[in-house]
């Protein structure tokens, strides 16, 4: 069965395309970013065969046409009707959760959930549209992130609001960045299942901790929405409701201050260098104490639901390091860890500098009752197993 994974961002499309007949292989992967921004870069990659280049994509439904062709033209498959079904790395569903065959009902809740997830639900709408245009009659499923984390108590999802609010508007903590955490669960417990009880760090663009308890999500930082939990690459996390009252004294409307909010704080906001951590570190270690206080803030941010997962699941047996940040930058790490041996949690710091973000490792020291890993996520795979899993339960 061949499957299409796609994942997207308000200015990106990326896609792998699975063989989950055959070893769960990946047969093509390509990416096109800045879409509808003028110039974009795409590019694919077939086994040791790579191409890049650039093109007008005006929007998603271009990039797709463009991707797709591409896959084609390179022997990948014949044509378009040898793939089988797509899945989507989906978002924000509100009461929709798990894996599901996308059709009117569920684009519509993905409409009615888009002001929490503005930057995900539009852009995955339309490229479900787009997809059923150039893939007619493929079935098309929709794994939400939020699936993995139906496992937390009611107690940890509930905002302390009138009760009207969450059983009508659907106003919760619903978690994200779930195909990444059930991924690391399911790794974990392959090469290491005796640690029952995991926090895992997805640190990235965008960031998020989960408390894993028996491959089970316990807790997890982001809430209602993604803009939420730790300081993002340029969205705010945690922020005072009533600060609205202080911006709309300044003269400063709520719509601008969402959309400053959701764009234009987080690490770039703080450091005002960048809103990429490779960048921010380079300038922190030149001296620029913005950039510094921006790692400063994302690191206590981390430690403080590190430590409330301590609590939750009464100590760790392993903590977890993935996504772009978690896996490459070896100063975060260290800086997340720091004089936690009263917790049973030390790190190698040799082994923390030898690390390569692409293989797992662990960086533990010996006198560490955690184990400390850095893991590759690979959010793709899960999306196709679910896939495969929805169309066996119920064919389309």
């Amino acid at each position: 069965m061949l499957i299409l994974i796609a994942n997207l961002g308000s200015t990106s499309f990326k896609c792998k395309l699975f063989d989950m007949s055959k070893g769960q292989v990946v047969l093509a992967s390509a990416s096109a970013d800045r879409i509808g921004q003028g110039k974009s870069a795409w590019a694919i990659e077939v086994g040791a065969d790579k191409a890049s280049g650039s093109a007008e994509l005006a929007g998603h439904a271009a990039a797709i046409d463009l991707l797709l062709m591409q896959i084609v033209q390179r022997g990948v498959i014949k044509s378009l009707d040898d793939i089988d079904a797509v899945g989507f790395k989906a978002v924000h569903g509100g009461p929709i959760s798990g894996a599901v065959v996308v059709d009117e009902e569920v684009i519509a809740t993905m409409q009615r959930f888009a002001d929490v997830a503005p930057a995900h639900n539009p852009p995955y709408i339309a490229a479900m549209r787009a997809l059923a245009e150039k893939l007619p009659g493929v079935p098309q499923v929709a794994a939400f992130e939020t699936a993995f984390h139906q496992t937390i108590p009611l107690s940890r999802q509930a905002y302390a609001i009138p009760h009207e609010w969450t059983e009508k508007l659907g106003i919760r903590r619903y978690g994200f960045h779930g195909a990444s955490h059930r991924y690391i669960a399911t790794r974990m417990a392959q090469i290491a299942p005796d640690c029952e009880r995991i926090i895992n760090c997805h640190l990235g663009g965008s960031s998020s901790l989960c408390a894993i308890r028996d491959g089970k999500s316990m807790a997890t930082s982001m809430g209602l929405s993604a803009q939420s939990g730790l300081p993002q690459a340029n969205r705010v996390g945690d922020f005072e409701i009533f600060a609205l009252l202080k911006l709309q004294a300044a003269g400063i409307t709520t719509d601008e201050a969402l959309r400053t909010l959701g764009k234009e704080s987080g690490l770039l906001g703080i450091s005002g260098v960048s809103a990429d951590m490779r960048d921010i570190e380079a300038a922190a270690a030149q001296g620029n104490q913005r950039a510094k206080l921006a790692i400063d803030v994302l690191v206590e941010s981390i430690r403080h639901y590190l430590g409330a997962y301590l609590v939750v699941l009464g100590g760790a047996d392993a903590i977890c390091f993935t996504g772009g940040i978690g896996q490459n930058s070896k100063l975060i790490r260290a800086a997340v860890l720091d004089d936690l041996a009263w917790a049973g949690i030390v790190i190698d710091d040799a082994k923390n500098q030898a690390a390569k973000g692409n293989a797992e490792t662990r960086i533990d020291a010996e006198v560490s009752k955690a184990q400390i890993w850095v893991l590759p996520t690979n959010e793709e795979l899960i999306v196709a197993r679910q896939t495969v899993a929805v169309l066996q339960e119920q064919p389309v």
